[in-house]
């Protein structure tokens, strides 16, 4: 009989990445023993190996603030690459040296009695308050059309995607434009890959307007501020479409017209794919129309705030192309030189080992602020849990300081009834 290892703590969080260790860091100020486990063998495993070689933030560096290490770079107002995730990231790990279990994948989550058991491989931890912090990227999503393309068509997930050279030379087809699709479209396009893109409902933003980076005008109206409870799309609000920009090469917008007057060709949503044929919805003006509203009309509320406070900035230098490129609903693989396909579609979010009424039917965490219905049951790092930097280096760290008092209070509460 195999023999189970079996460790008590008065905290267990899973997931090391920076919600996690956010987590960490305030249960230490809280003076609770906490333990962190880790699927992966390292710290910023995810960023690591599942983003891309050109990959950078979108958010710039100063936002870079988990709890008790801001960012200390030289460079507030670029956008970290790859590389500098990474290292802010270990720092952050060397900085306060949390007691990470790596290697340490969650195979369920249940409660017997008043005690949460957690099992991990050989190990077996029990708790008195369980952090799930291990984010919503969970199981790529792939389309059912996947399976209608012919077989010598190479297919792969935005998550595995690298770098153009990856690929077989010929053209490939990106399906997806939020921030992912599109910023691996800009990749290939750079190369000189011909790319076909699939556009979908995502809006943009203006990298800057006026002078100033849109993050930092947002900021300074309050807006990242704004709670899930007063944002006009409320409950919804986890579920939109991240806005489609890019930190590379110091910051600038990704416009999909100018991207289709430079010769990248566009189409609607995928409809479906069989017998060689690639088949469109026919939404593309619709959609390339929705995102450029979105960008005008984040433009017109910092064009207001800077009316309002009759602050001097400089006049607005961005391109406003019109370009409308020929609409295709159908297209014949056979005409093209199509050779790959990279599903920038998502994730699906998988909680299936957690043996606990905390999600929804479709999966998704139940939580306010974090705090699931199951008493000492919490999540975080999750898109606005609370604000729009719920799930970014911004404000998952008010996040987890806020649990941590919550958590703290739970345990005094429980060692109180044991009196």
């Amino acid at each position: 009989m195999t023999k189970i290892d079996t460790k008590h703590v008065s905290a267990l969080i899973i997931g090391a990445g920076q919600a996690g260790l956010a987590m960490g860091y305030c249960l230490k100020q809280q003076g609770i023993d906490y333990l962190i486990l880790e699927k992966s063998g390292d710290i910023a495993h995810a960023w690591r190996d599942e983003r891309w070689d050109s990959f950078c933030l979108v958010t710039p560096n100063w936002q870079c603030q988990l709890p008790g290490y801001p960012y200390q770079g030289e460079d507030p107002n670029g956008f970290m690459v790859k590389e500098e995730i990474i290292a802010y990231l270990e720092g952050y790990y060397r900085f306060f040296k949390p007691p990470v279990v790596f290697h340490s994948p969650v195979t369920a989550l249940s409660r017997k009695g008043d005690r949460f058991h957690v099992q991990s491989g050989k190990h077996h931890y029990t708790s008195d308050q369980v952090i799930i912090a291990c984010g919503g990227y969970h199981q790529p999503r792939i389309p059912q059309a996947a399976e209608g393309l012919p077989a010598h068509i190479h297919q792969l997930h935005s998550r595995d995607y690298k770098n153009p050279g990856q690929l077989p030379p010929g053209d490939v087809l990106v399906v997806g434009t939020a921030q992912s699709g599109s910023q691996i479209a800009e990749d290939l396009h750079l190369e000189g890959r011909k790319v076909h893109l699939c556009v979908g409902s995502a809006p943009r933003v203006h990298r800057r307007y006026r002078g100033n980076d849109v993050v930092n005008w947002l900021d300074e109206m309050d807006y990242y501020d704004t709670t899930i409870d007063d944002h006009p799309d409320g409950a919804n609000a986890p579920h939109a479409t991240n806005h489609y920009v890019t930190g590379r090469d110091g910051g600038h917008d990704i416009n999909l017209r100018v991207f289709a007057g430079q010769g990248m060709q566009l189409y609607g949503r995928l409809k479906g794919a069989g017998d060689g044929q690639l088949v469109f919805h026919d939404d593309l003006k619709q959609n390339l129309d929705h995102a450029d509203a979105v960008a005008k009309r984040i433009a017109d509320g910092i064009e207001d705030y800077i009316q309002r406070n009759r602050l001097a900035a400089p006049e607005d230098d961005n391109v406003h192309s019109t370009y409308m490129p020929e609409t295709v609903t159908r297209l014949d693989l056979s005409t093209t030189n199509i050779t790959s396909v990279v599903w920038a579609t998502g994730f699906h979010l998988n909680y299936d080992w957690v043996q606990l009424p905390v999600t929804d039917r479709e999966g998704f965490p139940l939580q306010k602020r974090g705090v699931s219905p199951v008493a000492g049951v919490y999540f975080l790092g999750l898109n606005w849990m609370n604000t729009w930097g719920s799930g970014r280096f911004y404000h998952v760290g008010r996040d987890a300081d806020y649990l941590s008092h919550t958590i703290a209070e739970a345990l005094v509460q429980r060692h109180a009834s044991y009196a």
